[in-house]
């Protein structure tokens, strides 16, 4: 089983939020995952980006693989914390 650390689409058309989520990669995007690490929302000047760092630590430790654009993300939280 390979598990992803990725984005999940939430919010309105034309007015997305995501979630960053702990899923297995074979799930569809917005269906079922394991474990809500964070959230996203790029429509805020400037985007708010949260994340549980001991819990995607722990997850990344475990195995899980972050998608381009959550390792993206958790490169710039981690450069401004």
């Amino acid at each position: 089983m390979a598990v992803k650390i990725r984005l999940a689409r939430h919010g309105a058309k034309k007015r997305p939020y995501y979630r960053i989520v702990v899923a297995d990669s074979r799930c569809p995007r917005d269906g079922r995952f394991i474990e809500e690490v964070g959230r996203y929302n790029p429509l805020k000047d400037p985007a708010m980006v949260e994340f549980d760092m001991e819990k995607v630590d722990q997850w990344i430790k475990n195995g899980a693989q972050p998608t381009d654009t959550v390792a993206a993300l958790l490169r710039d939280a981690r450069k401004d914390a």
